[in-house]
């Protein structure tokens, strides 16, 4: 719950930050100098582009928890056995030992979503985010292609 709270507070936060650099935007358009306008235009863009990625990694964020609860109802997720470094983290060569067995599962089911959500799980537990985000990313998309509409 502490980590809801402290995204939102993030997010919160970043709101305000882009309300700031927005209305500072507006002021720079509204002047008369050529380079103070061309200025605002691209200050406008920064907090577009701000609150797009805001809102994308929010709505990850609550899609993977929505599998996770999902895959954690139904017995699903890996065993929490992986011995542990001081920080909290699996130790990597446990988990990368660990890691074929969801690869494989993968590979014998490439359209099940919750085959590529363990593989997720299995990546960020190696210690690699990009491709445990790309597994995650890809086992939403096939959730809301095969959920009923």
């Amino acid at each position: 719950m502490t980590a809801r709270i402290g995204a939102a507070l993030m997010a919160l936060l970043l709101l305000l930050y882009l309300g700031v650099v927005a209305q500072l935007a507006f002021r720079l358009i509204a002047a008369d100098d050529a380079v103070a306008r061309g200025l605002g235009i691209a200050l406008l863009v920064l907090p577009l582009l701000g609150f797009w990625a805001l809102i994308a990694e929010m709505l990850f964020g609550l899609r993977s928890q929505r599998l996770g609860r999902i895959v954690a109802g139904e017995g699903g997720l890996p065993a929490d056995s992986l011995p542990l470094r001081p920080s909290g983290r699996p130790v990597r060569s446990a988990a990368d030992a660990e890691f074929t067995k969801y690869q494989t599962a993968v590979e014998g089911e490439p359209d099940s979503w919750k085959a590529w959500f363990r593989l997720g799980l299995a990546y960020d537990a190696c210690g690699d985010r990009r491709r445990a985000r790309q597994s995650i990313r890809r086992a939403i998309a096939l959730q809301r292609s095969s959920a009923p509409a």
